[in-house]
């Protein structure tokens, strides 16, 4: 087993490990919170990670510049009527009714119950996140030739998408913010990830064959992320 802690210290870099039955190697990831992550097999050292590490420092580095680039504070929002909230690339405004109900989108405006917040919004997201996507998964997953075993929508911290062995898509609430183009890009990344687990130079290309201009997507998502609606609680 390997015998580093949670958090192995590598200069001035913090490195979250976790450790995972299927890798055959390290992967490591800079979140969008400007943390590092580490994935690694059970038999890997301390020693051997840190030496990992130290040899993606430039890399590492680089990734954490661009992060905490755009790590500038969202815009607040209130639970107001006239209030803007994004959905599908568009921004929708609130209206705030008397009847307490589900969120629901009426003629262009996004009706909130009075007293409701963000609890409700996210449910909403989720909700019609759930149905759309389903949706939209399919001509991509056919595309790649992979089988999508079941989809969530949830709560991701700071990854907009996740995957499990079993086909199991998880794509983070808040990307249904995005305009459709960005989140099919989403899609295709975690679809390929369903056929290579890390993101070698084949998973890159996975990617490129089903979206050619992926970069440019990327590129896009990059500059756009930061400006999504994300409270705290519902990350």
């Amino acid at each position: 087993m390997s015998d580093f802690p949670g958090v192995l210290h590598v200069g001035d870099l913090d490195v979250n490990v976790s450790v995972s039955e299927r890798r055959r190697s390290v992967r490591l990831t800079v979140e969008r919170d400007a943390s590092v992550t580490a994935v690694v097999p059970p038999e890997i050292s301390r020693d051997e990670l840190a030496k990992v590490v130290r040899a993606k420092r430039s890399w590492l580095y680089g990734k954490l510049a661009e992060r905490r680039e755009l790590g500038e504070s969202r815009p607040a929002r209130e639970y107001v009527s006239g209030e803007g909230f994004p959905y599908l690339g568009r921004s929708y405004r609130l209206r705030i009714v008397d009847r307490a109900r589900e969120v629901r989108l009426v003629r262009g405006r996004l009706e909130l119950g009075r007293g409701g917040g963000a609890e409700e919004l996210v449910r909403w997201y989720r909700r019609v996140g759930e149905t759309w996507l389903k949706r939209r998964v399919e001509p991509w997953a056919s595309r790649l030739g992979v089988e999508v075993s079941g989809l969530r929508v949830l709560p991701l911290g700071y990854r907009w998408g996740s995957c499990s062995p079993s086909g199991t898509v998880n794509i983070h609430w808040a990307t249904m913010q995005l305009p459709p183009t960005l989140i099919d890009y989403v899609l295709v990344h975690e679809l390929a990830h369903l056929l290579r687990h890390d993101h070698s130079a084949e998973f890159w290309r996975l990617v490129e064959r089903a979206m050619p201009d992926f970069q440019d997507r990327r590129e896009l998502l990059r500059r756009l992320g930061p400006d999504l609606w994300l409270p705290e609680e519902g990350r």
